[in-house]
């Protein structure tokens, strides 16, 4: 009994059928659509995984559960996920960022992909199929539905996705599992009343973002949305900091180093700049790699009049030119989830699950996979790369138990 109708679900589904075909496997998905996270993955094409191939560089991806995974990945990699969807048809492309996508360029070739063989397998897939209880007696699980069934197995996947509260995870309660508390990870910062916020659309291709008072502190690219600070930049320091930011209630200073470079090196650089660029002004020259709207905005945030020379820029409106290209200082209150695309940090705490087969250590039969366990990792295809590989294992060590 699998429950849980996403990636880790099909997945386990799928491989447990194929390797052991005289399972008789039935999936429960409680909406009534499947692989749904899947489908809104990267903007529709679905960010199956990353080109990231040495699992010591894969696991610095994930600002929790690296222990732990470890040992999973030594089962089944990225390179493992590639040759999977290889051998059933579906070539995948790299992009410059490492991020891999299907080569027709949307999700419903993987959504589609998935389907097929659970299909071919003769997996039941049971729709609008709510589960409300589960437990054990002797050797067999009962699976209670919200409609009044009942389902009887001999071993559970429970791949149920990522909670946003608590609460919802009581329908567990009688395996007596630990629970981290769930709460947000990759999100995007609100910076409400902020006059950057008009520069809506702009992006940064590489900067360097950190919080105030914190050791946390990212790079990459940066967008300027029309209610704050998005890129994945700022998704990064979103999961790095998901406990962090949460306990200062998503109040807090970010710090954006528009240059990606020191401020004492644009300074080292400064008067070399102004004396080649001394005869235009500042508005028509900007000698940085950033939008011309951005380096404008900077300029009227510093008084410092477009039509002003570069010879004749004042020592110290140079000065705080120099800061705020480097330190700009920016005021976060609140968050919003990125896209459709929620993930969360927390879940059933991985000191109670064998990373060798997912077993749960309590209760035999019982198997976890995907986000419900305190597993999640930055953007970029690393939490779907943790949805195949739990659901391969967990499937691997049940097809093999019969």
């Amino acid at each position: 009994m699998i429950i849980g109708g996403g990636a880790a679900g099909f997945f386990c589904a799928i491989n447990a059928a194929e390797q052991n075909p005289s399972l008789q496997i039935i999936l429960l998905e409680k909406h009534l659509k499947v692989l749904q996270k899947v489908k809104v993955s990267g903007g529709g094409r679905c960010n199956v995984t990353n080109a990231c191939t040495m699992n010591s560089e894969l696991l610095q991806k994930y600002p929790r559960g690296k222990t732990f995974l470890k040992k999973a990945f030594q089962q089944f990699s990225t390179k493992d996920t590639v040759t999977w969807f290889k051998e059933r048809g579906i070539e995948l492309k790299t992009e410059p960022d490492g991020r891999m996508f299907p080569a027709s360029n949307t999700s419903q070739t993987i959504i589609d992909c998935l389907l097929n063989k659970a299909n071919e397998l003769n997996v039941q897939v049971k729709l609008n199929a709510e589960v409300v209880d589960v437990y054990k007696v002797k050797n067999e699980f009962t699976v209670a539905l919200k409609n009044g069934d009942q389902l009887l197995a001999d071993y559970v996947f429970i791949a149920a996705g990522g909670y946003q509260k608590l609460e919802q995870y009581n329908w567990q309660g009688k395996f007596k599992h630990s629970i981290v508390p769930p709460i947000p990870s990759l999100f995007t910062f609100n910076t409400p009343g902020s006059a950057l916020n008009e520069l809506m659309g702009v992006s940064v291709h590489y900067a360097i973002v950190k919080i105030a008072s914190t050791k946390l502190e990212e790079e990459g690219p940066v967008m300027i949305t029309h209610w704050g600070l998005s890129g994945p930049a700022i998704l990064k320091l979103s999961a790095w900091g998901a406990r962090e930011l949460y306990d200062k209630q998503y109040k807090f200073t970010v710090i954006v180093n528009w240059l990606g470079k020191p401020e004492s090196d644009i300074r080292a650089r400064w008067n070399e700049m102004r004396n080649k660029l001394g005869a235009y002004t500042m508005g028509t020259k900007n000698p940085f790699d950033i939008p011309k709207r951005l380096w404008e905005f900077l300029l009227q945030v510093c008084e410092i009049d477009v039509e002003t020379k570069w010879s004749e820029l004042a020592a110290k409106l140079q000065n705080k030119l120099i800061h705020e290209l480097t330190t700009y200082a920016i005021d976060v209150e609140g968050k919003t989830t990125f896209k459709e695309e929620f993930v969360s940090c927390g879940g059933i705490s991985l000191t109670e699950v064998d990373a060798h087969t997912m077993q749960s250590k309590l209760v035999e039969g019982l198997y976890f996979g995907g986000e419900i366990l305190d597993v999640d990792g930055i953007t970029g295809g690393f939490n779907f790369q943790n949805a195949w590989t739990s659901g391969y294992i967990a499937a691997k060590d049940i097809a093999e138990k019969n």
